[in-house]
């Protein structure tokens, strides 16, 4: 038995059994960060020793009867946007290189609350804007499955952490694709939560209408026990919703008889390849024999949809970073004449091209003679596209697309065409505009052996849908049994 290879439902069932204990199971993990990191350079921050005496420690609290839950002792990784008490939270930016956070995010906090144990803080574009973790400062992860590879972005290094086996699941965060993207790429499971589902509380923002915290799993049942745990109401976050708790694991029936599947002819089109398309018309073939109604129709956003997004979030990151202004907490120049300058040269110098291009364009949508040409403009556009999402959940249960249009491209590829690194995430930016829940699942390989992923996307609030669908779907096809990352040079 390789602890690696397990998922976390696996783990727990062998730690009930006595079979394996925390120590073994952070032990196999700190082993495997120690021998692929160097390749995969997925982690910002390890915290291998702090896990390996955490472990005991719990270990001693469980036998002495002090501590129990099913998730006590059980690591994970977290994206490096998220606030985590007393360690290095730089969101993979110069900007923030020795920033320690003072206090929890409050998904930390719930993780912290099961004794959880947290193996390292994950390599991201910078500040979550990019969609190849080729932005960030500090390195470039690279894909599991073949090392020449992106590992998509922006939460590139919780996916490739957790398709490497260096962290059995990872939290990441998605602003427009950056959880489901990277889950593709990486042959992985990636939920965006309904935006309001998950407090954003010590997420450090990107663009704060979009971002969502969500999980990154080998599996979909590892996917729906994280998110019993990360979702609910939380009044330090305006932006949460308060509703009655659901068990998304007790959703995981494996039925999806009668069940009426959407799948949008936009999303079929010009630009997605056509071992994609193929690999996507074999899972919906699977479904018709399961018992599902499949059927094609329009849901016309997607050539709206991308304009819109870059437009909102843009203008959001523009006034989001404003606060960093190398005089509190941020990187600081070290020669300035004045204020003006400090500012100027702090963050001229602290922030990285992609950053500051979409800073740039951000206060250009919002300035004055701008501003309804472009963010009102692409305000209107948001309510068309959640009117189109609506009308499709009227007559459908789900709606099933491509996660991305390729599988993973090559490293240094697509770094010199912003456009063209912009296109990658088509699939999925509509989805958060519209503040629906997405998630993606590997459904097969192209001809070169890399993940191709699929998304299912639900109504608000029906998280429990789309985890079934794509529980039934993996249950089939069985691609962790068939598929593993080879990590080819």
């Amino acid at each position: 038995m390789n602890i690696i290879d397990l998922t976390v439902n696996e783990l727990q069932e062998k730690l009930k059994n006595k079979e394996l204990t925390i120590k073994e199971i952070t032990q196999a993990y700190v082993d495997r960060i120690n021998e692929k990191e160097k390749d995969v350079e997925a982690f910002v921050t390890t915290l291998t020793d702090e896990a390996l005496n955490k472990a005991e420690e719990i270990q001693k609290k469980i036998d002495e009867g002090e501590i129990n839950g099913d998730l006590a002792g059980i690591p994970i990784g977290i994206k490096d946007n998220i606030n985590t008490k007393g360690v290095k939270t730089t969101c993979s930016s110069k900007m923030l290189e020795n920033f320690v956070s003072p206090y929890d995010a409050t998904v930390m906090q719930k993780i912290n609350s099961e004794n959880m144990i947290n193996l390292g803080k994950l390599n991201m574009d910078e500040f979550a804007m990019g969609s190849s973790t080729e932005t960030s400062y500090f390195k470039t992860t690279k894909n599991p499955w073949d090392l020449n590879r992106v590992p998509g972005g922006s939460s590139g290094g919780s996916a490739a952490a957790v398709a490497s086996g260096m962290v059995p699941w990872a939290l990441g965060s998605d602003t427009g694709g950056s959880i489901r993207q990277p889950a593709s790429f990486c042959g992985v499971v990636g939920l965006k939560p309904t935006y309001g589902l998950v407090s954003r509380y010590g997420l450090v923002a990107f663009a704060s209408s979009l971002d969502q915290i969500g999980p990154i799993t080998k599996d979909v049942k590892d996917a729906a026990i994280l998110l019993n745990l990360i979702a609910g109401y939380d009044e330090k976050d305006t932006t949460s919703v308060n509703m009655e708790k659901k068990d998304y694991v007790k959703a995981l029936t494996g039925d999806v008889k009668g069940l009426k599947i959407g799948v949008p002819k936009e999303f079929f089109g010009e630009g997605i390849n056509e071992e994609v398309k193929n690999s996507l018309k074999e899972a919906i073939n699977k479904y018709k024999e399961l018992g599902a109604e499949v059927e094609e129709f329009s849901l016309n956003v997607a050539e709206y949809a991308l304009a819109t997004y870059y437009i909102i979030a843009c203008a959001e990151a523009s006034s989001n970073l404003g606060r960093f202004d190398g005089i509190r907490y941020t990187y600081r120049t070290s020669e300035f004449k004045d204020l003006k300058e400090l500012f100027k040269k702090s963050r001229s110098e602290g922030f990285g091209d992609e950053v500051k291009r979409r800073i740039i364009l951000g206060t250009y949508v919002l300035s004055s003679g701008y501003y309804d040409a472009y963010y009102k403009k692409a305000q209107k556009v948001r309510t068309m596209v959640m009117n189109e999402f609506n009308k499709g959940f009227e007559k459908y249960d789900v709606i099933l697309t491509p996660t991305s249009p390729t599988v993973a491209f090559g490293i240094g590829e697509k770094s010199g065409n912003p456009l063209e690194m912009y296109l990658a995430d088509i699939c999925t930016v509509s989805i958060n505009i519209a503040g629906v829940p997405g998630i993606s699942i590997p459904c097969g390989v192209d001809s070169n052996g890399m993940p191709i992923g699929m998304q299912i996307v639900g109504n608000k609030f029906e998280e429990e849908k789309i985890l079934n669908v794509a529980y039934t779907l993996e249950k089939e096809i069985k691609f962790r049994e068939k598929y593993k990352p080879e990590f080819k040079k």
